[in-house]
């Protein structure tokens, strides 16, 4: 979706973690920009694994690390003060975000701004994530990508947490989670030696 909407357009790509999700937002950001449209782009403050001032995707087999500049924030209201003159409007990592950004993108919408946001749909339990839910309903666009199980190659659609934590949100943990499908998915972590060793520094 490439065309200014009168009246906005919202649009959420949601997936598991390294299903590209972060990649198709900076391909999307990248394609308004080459269209000489006034783009910007944010990420929550708390979020510093790869960089603090970007978007970064995870180099996968088939393309190379890609990064975009963003905002870091620590509140939704912020971006809502801060992209006054964009024309898009990207967000990354949502599931991160207050309970305020549902209508924070509604009203850049309003503006009508297109707003693309990018975040995990499920956390590590299998649970729907944060306010990921509200913002897939609200949306006008809503696409899911997938990532390949690390067990099996087929199509994954979870996060399987492989290092010892119980918490829902484990920021700067990238090393403690697989991608895994459904059939080789757990509720409960499934522990690695390797993982362990990565959270412990």
């Amino acid at each position: 979706m490439s065309q200014r909407n009168p009246g906005g357009w919202v649009e959420v790509v949601v997936g598991c973690m390294f299903s590209g999700k972060t990649s198709e937002l900076i391909r999307r950001l990248t394609r308004a920009t080459i269209a000489r449209q006034k783009v910007m782009a944010f990420k929550p403050k708390v979020d510093t694994r790869h960089s603090s001032d970007a978007l970064v995707s995870h180099p996968g087999v088939f393309e190379d690390r890609r990064e975009f500049r963003a905002i870091p924030v620590s509140s939704s209201k912020a971006i809502l003060e801060m992209s006054r003159e964009a024309e898009v409007v990207g967000i990354d990592e949502v599931q991160f975000f207050d309970e305020e950004l549902p209508d924070v993108v509604e009203r850049l919408a309003r503006r009508e701004k297109r707003v693309i946001c990018a975040g995990l749909d499920l956390d590590f339990r299998g649970q729907p994530f944060g306010i990921v839910p509200e913002l897939m309903a609200r949306a006008d666009q809503v696409d899911k990508t997938y990532a390949v199980c690390m067990v099996c190659g087929a199509s994954a659609t979870r996060s399987q947490r492989i290092a010892d934590s119980d918490q829902t949100v484990l920021i700067g943990a990238g090393a403690a989670y697989q991608a895994r499908c459904r059939a080789h998915w757990s509720d409960e972590p499934v522990l690695t030696r390797q993982a362990n060793r990565d959270l412990e520094g």
